[in-house]
């Protein structure tokens, strides 16, 4: 195998490494032209004597390390082993660019199979890559080159006395002069319209260029009087270059001239343009324009692809074998193949890995005070929505644990709505709090940047972490490689003064594609609107138009696609790629939250990706949404702990033998001795469905165990040679409850139970792992700890009694003494297990620690707690709380309580 890339990703020169872009491009050919890379000079040897390189897998950097550490030129060892490999790897513009694709010499294409992975831009790719725009600026830069050109020629043959026609300056002073009478005509079209600009078909440029005498035979002339120019310019701009010495070069802007004739006159014909729209318009102006301080008019003229199918149809002449496109938003297919212009016979669409309990999708119609959530043009300026949105956002933030990923149709929505948020709160409401500081108080948060200059370098690294088989949560970690806003979301979601992080994003934007939001990075998305391009668009206007027409064929039994459904389909696939951030992995799970009325339509819902619609459930109310919701995130405190599960980080799955019923394992034989840790034993309901397997935990990434930080295990080894200590000596708080229990304790009651010595059976071959979602060892550790809080902090008339319910008609939580030891501390754990996620549980432990040891002031420590336990379905901890603070903190802890119950508008 091989992989390509760019000279940005592989150079290794000094000072060529340093340069971007054309410039780059230009300093490495000048170098390697004169054998002044030594780098460059040592390929060939290279590839001879290590005949074995490709045999085995190997990535863009295990490349640059060979060129590093041994000398040759990741770049072209990467070039020369592109020529016989069986696979190779490479960017989409590799073969979709007519140029690219050329350089590539010596890959036999017939025959080849061609793999597009994450296709779902592929669309959009082919049509650029078919398409031009020469921008004012650019065409003002070619003319100084030309100019350049001239005066180089002119010195060149004065001090060489050379008559060699390359060096001729009369041709560039020819292309010189055609270039400024392009600018001149491009400025003296009328334009009637400013949001139409001047529009013709497609086949219109070749009268538009005849005018100036370029056609389809001049035209090879001028690519090669600019080839000659990109080498003039490379030699005259570098020509005190020298081996060690600095690259002098410049970006050689004629070549977009090049690549705009390469199109315009592809293969010597014009069947092409009936594909093509001409569009001339005016830009917009800044402040330092140089073309607007001259005096001129600054005009961008495009020629603009609508048929991407074009870039397929090169595939198709060169004889490959087969196409295939992979995505996990390619949905719908037969849009995708009618825009392709390929028939793709074989069509496969799978569902997720997942099982249907590890997702929760749902479309959320109207906000908590029954007002419809639209983000249509007709209603999104509403301060009305704006508010609604908000609250209901609020309220997702309580109860979305972790990372909470928030997306707008566009930058200047989210902007309008985060304005809005920040001076107001809902109308209804009698909270005094901002809708802003309502978000705060739940999660910190993070905002996309419009100008997302280090996203780039974001996703580089991210890619990277992933080819190394880990994901985004542990790659926040390494906050040295990330911009601003990845560290800031990172550093928040880790911060325990709130349930975790909130990030505002785009869209379409960076964020929203290829980043790893994975496990407690991600935990919900919420949608808020489709994101339409805007119709008055240029190009999206002609795109539809275009379509129309051709949708409108002699055949009618022919199935076409029309501007409208294009434009719905491109809004749906944006939204798709957005809800692709969460669930990232087959152990993952999350929420996607549809917060637009317009989801409920039938013909928005048919645009989602295939594996997510079976889960879509539309609600009427948004206390059903609020309700469905909380339950979904209770029951994955501990997902799916009672189902064997291998991963990818070597999960260990112990079988119990057939003598190891499960009384034995719960439970020893009641002769233990008396300074054994005492636990809880199981009801016998929960023991009836307990399974056949006990999962001790998983093998995660450093982020997701905490216990090899808090207790000194350094090394998986470690963790397996203290597995037996684990197991045995610890306090057991099981959380398999049935689903009559699940989430709270029958009537509230803490109940006094005994647990005897856990017995498991561990294979030579099995691993003491760590999981997030069943972390029982890290568990147990804690607990024993926090049991001894607990049982300090409780009050003296409660150390022996058990806490029973109160009468029905109260919901509260009374002591009820019974002359014996209170197990009322490790009931408490397990009910606080299963209210509280992973995270949360971690920080309770922390501020009982901070109660016990005063290294907070009390009421910090007991606010905190308040807090924690302030969502409604944790209630009961709240109440339950109460009998472990000591008497004379309780008015204090009443007033908290009082005000953490407080119903949320």
């Amino acid at each position: 195998m091989a992989i390509l890339g760019s000279r940005e990703q592989m150079c290794i020169h000094d000072e060529v490494s340093k340069l971007r872009g054309r410039q780059q491009n230009n300093a490495c050919h000048y170098l390697c032209k004169k054998r002044w890379c030594r780098h460059h000079n040592s390929v060939t040897e290279f590839i001879r004597n290590n005949s074995e390189l490709g045999s085995e897998a190997f990535d863009i950097e295990d490349l640059v390390n060979i060129g590093r550490t041994k000398g040759p030129c990741p770049y072209y060892i990467s070039r020369e082993l592109s020529k016989s490999v069986d696979i190779l790897f490479a960017p989409y513009n590799y073969l979709i660019d007519p140029g690219n694709r050329r350089s590539l010499n010596g890959i036999p294409w017939d025959n080849a199979v061609l793999i597009f992975d994450e296709a779902h831009n592929l669309e959009s790719i082919c049509a650029d890559a078919a398409s031009f725009d020469l921008l004012p600026n650019n065409l003002a830069s070619c003319i100084v080159e030309a100019q350049e050109c001239i005066q180089l020629c002119s010195a060149k043959r004065s001090i060489e006395n050379s008559a060699d026609k390359q060096f001729d300056p009369e041709n560039y002073a020819i292309l010189k002069a055609l270039l400024m009478a392009l600018e001149k005509k491009i400025s003296e079209l009328v334009i009637d319209s400013k949001e139409l600009g001047y529009t013709k078909p497609g086949n219109y440029i070749y009268e538009f260029l005849s005018e100036l005498n370029i056609t389809s035979e001049t035209s090879k002339k001028l690519i090669d009087t600019i080839d000659s120019a990109s080498l003039l310019l490379e030699e005259g701009n570098s020509a005190e270059t020298g081996p060690g010495m600095k690259a002098k070069t410049t970006v050689c802007r004629l070549e977009t001239i090049r690549d705009m004739l390469d199109i315009i006159f592809r293969g010597g014909g014009q069947s092409h343009a009936k594909y093509y729209r001409f569009h001339v318009n005016d830009c917009q102006q800044t402040s330092g324009d140089a073309l607007k301080v001259l005096g001129k008019v600054s005009r961008t003229l495009s020629w603009w692809c609508f048929n991407p199918g074009l870039a397929m149809e090169e595939f198709l002449k060169l004889g490959v074998r087969s196409i295939i496109l992979t995505s996990g938003t390619l949905s719908p297919l037969d849009s995708l193949a009618m825009e392709l212009n390929l028939e793709f016979p074989v069509r496969l669409e799978n569902p997720h890995v997942i099982a249907s309990d590890q997702i929760w999708v749902g479309v959320v119609p109207v906000g908590p005070s029954g007002h419809p959530l639209n983000s249509s043009y007709r209603t999104r300026e509403t301060l009305k929505y704006k508010q609604e949105l908000g609250i209901a956002i609020v309220n997702f933030a309580r109860i979305v644990p972790d990372g909470l990923l928030v997306f707008f149709p566009s930058y200047s929505m989210m902007d309008k709505c985060i304005n809005c948020w920040k001076d107001s709160n809902h109308e209804n409401s009698t909270d005094e709090h901002t809708i802003w500081q309502r978000i705060c108080k739940h999660k910190q948060p993070v905002i996309e940047p419009r100008q997302s200059s280090n996203f780039p370098n974001a996703i580089e690294v991210v890619r990277y972490f992933s080819s190394h088989r880990l994901n985004f949560t542990l790659f926040i970690l390494s906050q040295n490689y990330m911009p601003f806003d990845l560290q800031d979301y990172a550093a928040k979601l880790r911060d325990s003064s709130t349930t975790g992080a909130i990030f505002f994003a785009v869209c379409r934007g960076k964020v929203s594609e290829g980043l790893d939001f994975a496990d407690r990075a991600g935990r919900a998305v919420i949608v808020t609107g489709m994101p339409f391009a805007t119709p008055t668009d240029p190009k999206v206007r002609l795109k539809r138009d275009y379509l129309d027409k051709q949708g409108k064929p002699s055949n009618k039994n022919s199935k076409t696609l029309t501007g409208e459904e294009w434009y719905v389909q491109q809004a749906a696939r944006a939204v798709n790629q957005a809800i692709g951030r969460v669930i990232r992995h087959r152990h993952d799970y999350g929420a996607i939250i549809y917060c637009d009325e317009r989801f409920v339509w039938q013909n928005y819902q048919s645009q989602m990706s295939y594996w997510l619609r079976p889960y879509i459930k539309c609600y009427k109310k948004y206390g059903e949404v609020v309700q469905g919701l909380t339950k979904f995130f209770r029951d994955k405190v501990s997902i799916d702990s009672s189902k064997p599960k291998v991963t990818d980080f070597n999960d260990s799955i112990v079988r119990l033998t057939d003598k190891h019923t499960h009384q034995d394992i719960i439970s020893a034989p009641a002769s233990t001795t008396a300074n054994e840790n005492k636990g809880t034993a199981l009801p016998v309901n929960t023991t009836a469905i307990r399974s056949n397997y006990i999962k001790f935990a998983q093998i995660t990434p450093a982020n997701r165990s905490t216990l090899s930080m808090k207790h000194g295990y350094s090394s998986t080894s470690q963790l397996l040679s203290s597995g037996d200590q684990l197991s045995t000596d610890a306090q057991i708080v099981d959380l398999t409850a049935d689903t009559a229990t699940r989430g709270h304790l029958p009537g509230h009651t803490f109940k006094s139970l005994g647990l005897k010595k856990a017995k498991v059976m561990v294979g030579s071959k099995d691993a003491v792992c760590f999981d997030y979602r069943s972390p029982k060892l890290q568990h147990n550790v804690e607990s024993r700890a926090l049991a001894g809080c607990l049982g300090e902090r409780s009050t003296a008339s409660s150390k022996k009694s058990n806490i029973a319910q109160a009468p029905e008609n109260s919901g509260a939580i009374r002591e009820k003494s019974e002359g014996q030891e209170s197990n009322a501390g490790p009931a408490f754990l397990k009910l606080a297990r299963e209210k509280l996620s992973t995270a949360e549980y971690r920080d309770f432990v922390e501020y009982m620690k901070a109660l016990k040891l005063r290294t907070m002031h009390i009421k910090d420590s007991l606010d905190a707690i308040a807090k924690l336990f302030s969502s409604p379905e944790r209630l009961p901890l709240l109440e339950g709380f109460r009998v472990f603070v000591p008497k004379n903190h309780l008015p204090l802890y009443e007033q908290l309580v009082q005000c953490y119950t407080m119903p949320n508008t």
